[in-house]
């Protein structure tokens, strides 16, 4: 997980949401999209969706997708 996070948090410093969900749509291809759907509580159509640049997803689906990964985000000054 530690892996996932540094892989995460590079995007995050990118400040660009496109890249970041990029980003999200790897490890979740590598944690296995039905696994994640399920844990997330999406459906694997919509979660494709998102991972695919259909959709633009809500702060509230990548903080459940984030969730589902095992990673957490935090905020420093």
């Amino acid at each position: 997980e530690d892996e996932l996070s540094q892989y995460l948090t590079d995007p995050y410093q990118d400040d660009d949401p496109a890249v970041i969900v990029v980003a999200l749509g790897h490890a979740i291809k590598h944690k296995g999209v039905a696994q994640v759907a399920e844990a997330a509580g999406l459906n694997r159509e919509s979660l494709y969706k998102v991972i695919n640049g259909k959709v633009q997803p809500k702060w509230d689906t990548i903080h459940r997708l984030m969730r589902a990964l095992g990673v957490h985000l935090s905020v420093a000054a």
